[in-house]
């Protein structure tokens, strides 16, 4: 019976998939210019996107559409991402600048 099944399972797809979120801050002249990016990535693929110089959510592809204007009406999760660059990316930043040995000159 299992040599008669064996091709069989052979030929299904394998029902692996990826889905990541990354939290990325951007510095450009210390702290005085920062970017907070909340990308969303599915089979390797970036799908959507928020980004704090934008303001809004961005769809990359067209799997991201509907999630982008879905995350774009609701006006407090706007305002917390926006937040991030403050309570994230900055606050990250002077607590690795006060624990390194060596100041940055």
């Amino acid at each position: 019976m299992e040599s008669l099944l064996t091709p069989f399972l052979l030929l299904l797809p394998a029902a692996h998939f990826l889905y990541q979120t990354k939290h990325e801050c951007r510095f450009l002249n210390g702290t005085r210019r920062v970017r907070f990016l909340d990308r969303y990535f599915y089979d390797r693929q970036e799908y959507l996107r928020f980004d704090s110089a934008r303001g809004e959510y961005e769809a990359i592809t067209v799997l991201g559409k509907v999630d982008a204007e879905d995350f774009n009406r609701d006006k407090h999760k706007l305002q917390y991402r926006k937040a991030k660059v403050d309570s994230f990316c900055r606050y990250n930043y002077k607590v690795s600048q006060s624990n390194s040995v060596v100041a940055r000159r």
